[in-house]
């Protein structure tokens, strides 16, 4: 009967702490909205997540955010932190949080919040989630790619120490799409970002093994980027992607990813370049 009253006392601990919680995130977003120092207010509130909360409290235990991100799971692509201590109150508390991180607070990119607080400290976490594209929305995807990819190719433009003229549009190749989504897939599953497949496959064998008789074939290959903008913009900021791009020989494009959320990358991009024999 004794460990009712330790019990009873635990749950209101962790009654109370939630509170307290909830109501810091609610004066977050209040100070989000309402803006600080130079930045403008946000409308967008940031939206508590329990994962996150994991994060700000495996971040408590020391070390630096990126370690308590690794150790947790929590997938983002962007994130910031915010640690106070010593406060004497939330009026304090939320004075500290606008003089010293209103940039964070009022950037747009965050659409999420995790806390966990002490009496003497407070651990707040925000991040913009990783979102991967589904399956669902492969052909939208791909015409946007070939579309960014066109725009490139429209212009002259440098890649690394050489230049290259304006080069005409690529036409999309249903084949080609096939052996890009064959090493997308290869690279998902088995957790790997290399041109070479699991199999020992190169690009060019890969293309011709979906059928397509080539004359001359390229590949690039991208991890990571969770929209056509950010996989296109990665490549040309790549000598050697941007080479590709611009490449006049080719005149066909193939563009495929998979997604893995296991995997490191969680996403893997293949794009193939080639010209009829």
């Amino acid at each position: 009967m004794r460990i009712l009253p330790h019990i009873f006392l635990t749950l209101l601990c962790c009654f109370f702490t939630a509170i307290a919680s909830a109501d810091l995130v609610d004066q977050v977003n209040s100070l989000r909205s309402k803006g600080c120092a130079e930045s403008k207010g946000v409308r967008a509130r940031l939206r508590t997540s329990s994962d996150l909360d994991k994060v700000a409290r495996e971040w408590s235990k020391g070390g630096r955010l990126h370690s308590a991100i690794e150790r947790t799971g929590y997938r983002s692509t962007s994130s910031a932190s915010m640690r106070v201590q010593g406060a004497a109150n939330d009026a304090e508390l939320l004075r500290t949080l606008a003089a010293n991180y209103c940039d964070n607070i009022t950037d747009k990119s965050f659409t999420e919040i995790g806390v966990y607080r002490t009496k003497a400290q407070a651990w707040i976490v925000l991040a913009a989630p990783l979102m991967l594209p589904t399956i669902r929305d492969a052909t939208t995807i791909g015409d946007q790619v070939l579309a960014l990819v066109n725009d490139a190719r429209s212009k002259p433009r440098r890649c690394g120490s050489k230049s290259y003229p304006a080069a005409p549009p690529l036409t999309k190749s249903a084949i080609l799409d096939q052996a890009a989504l064959k090493h997308a897939q290869d690279m998902a599953a088995k957790n790997f970002f290399e041109h070479e497949g699991s199999d020992g496959s190169l690009p060019s064998q890969r293309v011709a093994k979906a059928g397509y008789e080539w004359g001359s074939v390229a590949e690039n290959i991208a991890a990571g980027a969770t929209t056509p903008e950010q996989v296109v913009n990665g490549w040309l900021d790549s000598p050697g992607h941007c080479t590709n791009i611009m490449g006049p020989m080719y005149t066909q494009m193939g563009i495929a990813y998979a997604v893995n959320p296991q995997s490191d990358g969680g996403i893997y991009w293949a794009q193939d370049f080639a010209v009829p024999r």
